[in-house]
């Protein structure tokens, strides 16, 4: 068998070799930004570990163990589940209705489409600066409607539900637009032709969109739903600028999971292996409600687009 030259070695070596050399910077910048930092969480939640002395035992799952006898953990807990209901689920759906909305022929269409994403290039601080004084308790803009309506006014700042429907909104005001879009994109993709057969089989606006559109919109409907689960369960901005004070209320009624963690690693108690552990329990929790929140998704999903097939 005839002996390969250096220039067949190498051509060989290139033909196997390159293909994993073009994919690489995604791995390994995934890994530098992204797995590194994860697992050497793992390894500062096992540990004692302090401000400045850095390193110290090893503790095992003690700093789990005391971060769930915590209460104030519970109440960041409910805290971040209760605004991630209130501004996920009506974030969604609204997008999807003004994406129909944009999707329409209207006049100006860049100029709408345009604007409904203004509001997600404002800076989070400015938002939540912004609807921190909407929402204040003496002096705020929707307290003063109500009360020109006879309504009493709301304390925002009192009572936990109002302060979680007053944080959603700011949630929903920057991300609304930003997934209308998303979801725009996508019903741009879906044939014409499917909506004119619709058509002349008689079917209304109101049955093609939820028969057709709803149905032909089921992949990106799970991808935004998991992309808005794992930002509203990280949610960080908009609560820790609610009022001046950024703790989340003088009983932490809308302190959530990341305040708790900053308030572990950088508050009264410095200790980095309980905010670790505690970063490590929200990232089970996300996935967890991530896998449930994707197969509910592609369940609802398959159901429309198994009555709209019939």
């Amino acid at each position: 068998m005839k002996e390969l030259t250096w220039r067949q070695r190498l051509s060989r070596f290139d033909v196997k070799a390159s293909p994993y050399l073009y994919i690489s910077p995604f791995f390994i910048l995934f890994f530098i930004v992204g797995l590194f930092p994860l697992a050497y969480t793992a390894w500062v939640s096992v540990h004692e570990w302090h401000l400045i002395g850095g390193q110290g035992d090893l503790v095992g799952f003690t700093n789990y163990t005391d971060v769930v006898q915590q209460p104030n953990f519970y109440k960041a807990l409910r805290n971040t589940f209760s605004i991630f209901l209130l501004s996920s689920v009506p974030q969604v759906l609204a997008a999807i209705v003004i994406a129909y909305l944009l999707d329409t022929n209207l006049r100006a269409k860049t100029f709408w489409r345009m604007g409904v994403l203004l509001p997600f290039v404002v800076a989070p601080v400015a938002v939540s600066l912004i609807f921190a004084k909407i929402f204040a308790d003496q002096s705020g803009l929707v307290n003063a409607v109500l009360e020109l309506m006879g309504a009493t006014g709301i304390a925002w700042h009192g009572d936990p539900f109002a302060a979680h429907v007053a944080i959603a909104t700011m949630v929903n005001f920057r991300w609304t637009g930003y997934n209308a879009l998303i979801f725009l994109a996508a019903m741009q993709a879906i044939p014409r032709e499917i909506y004119e057969a619709a058509i002349v089989d008689g079917a209304a606006r109101w049955r093609t969109f939820f028969s057709v559109t709803v149905p032909m919109l089921r992949p990106t409907i799970i991808f935004v739903v998991i992309t808005s689960t794992i930002g509203g369960l990280q949610i960080f901005d908009e609560p820790r600028m609610f009022d001046t004070l950024g703790q989340g209320g003088a009983d932490r009624q809308w302190m959530t999971l990341t305040m708790y963690i900053y308030e572990l690693g950088w508050g009264a108690q410095k200790n980095f292996g309980r905010a670790a552990a505690v970063s490590w329990l929200l990232f089970l929790i996300i996935v967890l409600v991530g896998v449930v929140n994707f197969l509910i998704t592609r369940s609802i999903a398959s159901s429309a687009s198994g009555k709209a097939g019939r």
